[in-house]
Formats: structure tokens, sequence, C-alpha cells
């Protein structure tokens, strides 16, 4: 089993700076001066200090408060931008209901300066973007790097997060989170019962039938914080089935996209699991619970990202050890590769265009953006980012491990989707329709019907802006 990521090694170049305390809505300062309430950027500009940050301005963040991500904020992010200016006025407020807390603050023109957009309370960022709330990110990406200021930022980023960060050609968003999401598993579990990691979907309904048979709920779901945790699953399945044009039709809302074989194909096969494999209680529980029974030894499979082993961490009994594999594949016939999952650049931190100071909030998320920050938040997580070689000299936990050689097996064969991110009606939607047919108040057909229907009303709504993928 590999050895845990040693949180001391990986973090201790953020230990010896000024603390920073995170208290809920409450401003957090180094020695020295008052908070100025300036909108930043007045000082003068250098490569260590790109966008002219005053060195005792105010700046404030909102971060994502849930699981390991939280602790990430309190010991990486936060100490490393005090580390470059200790007279900053920092403060932090973490939170998962983004829509509630913040859109009231948004619409009155008195935005937080860095915004954590992810979770399930997230805003819809089409909409921010449409009201030009969220400032363009082009002189970060423009700027020098922290680990290199002969190298623009954007140089320092694995191949398809500029793309992840662009809508309608500019850049809104870092996706800082990076990694393959498919199924997970205890390894040493099925090890001790003689059961094979499955490729294909004989093999996969075989081991779900064991497991059943073993006393273990074969597959969770968690119906009320994350059911797009299968939603990936099915349209993994899907679009392996079909092909990049599948995903590419319905990104672009195009007639008929969510009526394709294809995606019928996987609704069938997964309304199938939903039916024989997921406990009917899974639909009022949040994603934690459900990953919870898991490390308890009461659940073989689920759907997840490689984030999870980093949420869980707490949690991890002696003798449990995450594995991942890609979706099964659903027939021979697929014309994706076994291998093939999604991985894509994910998350949402933006800078509010109308924040009070929002040089320092790109100098935030420059700072999130070095190969220290991001080994930090590795560390503390088990969550790779999308900084590039930001894993050097970092033991990687088991989990990570097996995400991380899922990612090389696929090669060039990852996926992914935009329209959730685009378009919220349809993210909404989405996440209502696979709780229906995973637990039976949907068929396949009607399922396609309704995210057809939805798709159908944001591409004739002229207030939706639309976006295109090539």
């Amino acid at each position: 089993m590999s050895s845990r990521i040693s949180r001391r090694r990986v973090i201790a170049g953020l230990a010896a700076v000024p603390s920073v305390a995170v208290l809920g809505g409450c401003a957090i300062g180094g020695g020295g001066g008052e908070s100025t309430g300036a909108t930043g950027g007045t000082a003068e500009k250098t490569p260590e200090n790109p966008f002219g940050v005053v060195a005792d301005s105010t700046l404030e963040v909102v971060g994502f408060s849930g699981g390991a991500v939280a602790v990430s904020y309190e010991k990486v992010h936060n100490p490393a931008i005090k580390a470059a200016f200790p007279q900053l006025q920092l403060t932090y407020t973490g939170t998962e209901s983004q829509t509630q807390v913040l859109q009231p603050r948004f619409v009155g023109g008195t935005p937080p300066d860095f915004v954590d957009n992810t979770g399930a309370g997230q805003m819809d960022i089409n909409a921010l973007i449409s009201q030009e709330q969220v400032l363009d990110l082009t002189p970060l990406f423009d700027a020098p790097s922290v680990d290199d200021p002969a190298v623009p930022l954007k140089d320092t980023l694995l191949t398809g997060t500029l793309e992840a960060a662009t809508y309608n050609g500019v850049p809104r968003v870092v996706p800082y989170t990076t990694g393959p999401q498919g199924l997970w598993y205890d390894r040493k579990l099925f090890a001790k019962n003689g059961w094979a990691a499955p490729a294909t979907w004989a093999d996969f309904l075989a081991v779900l039938e064991k497991a059943k048979a073993a006393g273990l709920q074969p597959f969770g779901f968690a119906g009320k914080t994350a059911p797009d945790y299968c939603t990936t699953a099915i349209l993994s399945s899907a679009i392996k089935a079909g092909g990049l044009d599948v995903v590419r039709n319905i990104d672009n809302l195009a007639e008929g996209a969510w009526r394709a074989d294809a995606v019928k194909q996987a609704l069938t096969a997964w309304a199938e699991i939903g039916a024989k494999y997921v406990a009917r209680s899974n639909e009022g529980l949040q994603h934690t619970e459900v990953q919870l029974l898991q490390t308890q030894g009461k659940l073989a499979f689920y759907p997840c990202g490689s984030w999870l082993e980093g949420e869980m961490t707490k949690d991890i009994p002696p003798g449990f050890e995450y594995a991942m594999i890609a979706t099964p594949s659903l027939s021979p016939a697929d014309k994706l590769p076994a291998a093939a999952l999604r991985a894509t650049p994910t998350g949402a931190f933006f800078v509010a265009a109308k924040g009070k100071n929002t040089a320092a909030a790109l100098e935030y998320l420059r700072r999130m953006l070095s190969r220290q920050s991001a080994a930090g938040h590795l560390g503390v997580t088990s969550q790779l980012t999308v900084v590039r070689d930001a894993t050097d000299g970092v033991e990687l936990s088991a989990g990570t491990r097996s995400a991380a050689d899922a990612l090389t097996a696929a090669g060039a064969d990852t996926f992914t989707w935009k329209f959730m991110g685009w378009y919220k009606p349809m993210a909404d939607a989405i996440k209502e329709a696979t709780n229906g047919l995973m637990f039976g108040r949907l068929t396949p057909d009607a399922f396609a019907d309704t995210m057809q229907k939805v798709a159908d009303e944001v591409r004739a709504d002229s207030s939706i802006t639309k976006f295109q993928r090539q």
C-alpha cells in the first residue's frame, strides 16, 4: 500500500508565515497599518507584484467550507498570500451556500473580491458573466508565474486548463483541481473476497451480484447532495458508447441530442443499476453519509472524482485502500476504449468585477497557482491541481496513485462536458432527472425527453448567453 501523503512535508514551506485565523466574516490581518479599503492596484507593478497590490489593503475571500478543502484555505492558500503581503487585511469566510449567501451581495453591488463557486450551492456563473459580474482573467494568465517570473502563468498549467477557464473566448474562472472521475472501491475488500475490478458491463453486473450476496450495498448514490456524481457515470457510459459527438451535441444544444441511441443505451443500463443495486434510503443521504458506508465496509462501488480520498481522510480505517476504475464499457461496440474516462480541470474560482480589491484577488489566485501552494493543497486534500510538476517529491496515497494511474491508462481518451457549467437550468434539471431515473420515477425515455425539453428551452431563450463547443 502506498504511504499517505506527508502533510508536514508538503506544507512545511507555508508553516513559517504569519498566522491566519479562519473566522467566518471576521477581519484577519497582520500587524502594521489599518485597512485602507482601497480598490487595489495602485502600488508599483513588478514581476513579484504584477497587479500592484497595496501592501496594507483589504481583501475579502469567500471559500468553500466543505471537507478537506476548507482546511486547505486555512493551512495553504490564506497563509500563502499573507506570506507575500504580511500587512494585508484578509477577511475569509467559508460557505457551501454561495447562491443564498452571495447572490444578494452581487445584486446589491457589494460582492466579495474572490469567490470559490464550487459545490451544490454554487451560483449561476453564466448569469453572472452575462451581467458583467465576473472579471476577465486574461491579466492573470498572462502574468509572471510565482515559480519563475520569466514564464507566464498560463505556461505553468496543464493542457486544457485555459480552455476550461474560457467562456466565449474570455477566461473568466480558474478551474483549480484536475483528475479523473470513475467508480471507487476498497481494493483490500475486493482482494479479500476474490472480486476483480471490472472493465466490461457484464463483469460489473457480476461483481454487483456478488457484493449483494455478501450483504453489501452494491452501488452507492448520494441523492440529497450529489446526484450529479452518478450523472457523471451515466454520461460517461453514453460518451464511451457513442463517441465524442454525443457530448459535443449535448453541449451545443443540438436538436435531439438527448435522444441519441448511445444516450438511451446508457440510461437503460443505469436505470437497471438503480432498480437492483441502490438502496432506496440513498436518495435522502448526503454524499459524505454514503461515502462513510463505503469506508465502513458496507458499500462496494461509489461514483466520484479524485477528491474522494481527501474528503474522507479522517474516516478511513486501517486496512482500507481506495482504488478507482473507469466506468465500465457498455459493450464491445463502444466507440471509446475501456480505459476512457472523464478527466478535466474542475472548479470555478473567480474574481468579482465589482470587488473592492480585484488586484489582491488576482494575486491570491496567482499564489494558489504556484507549485508550493498546489503541493500543499494536494497534501491536505489529496486533490491533484492544474499546476504542472506540483506532485514532484510528494508521496501519493493509494487512492491518489490509483486515480493517477487511471488517468495515465486513459491517455488521450479523456472527455468532459460543459453544459452544466454553461447553463444552470440544465444542471439543475439533470440532477433531478438522475434521481428520478435511479429511483424509478423516470424511465430512460422520460429522462431523455425531460433533458431535451430543457435544452430546447435554453436554446430558445434569448436572455441566456449561448456558448459553442468545437
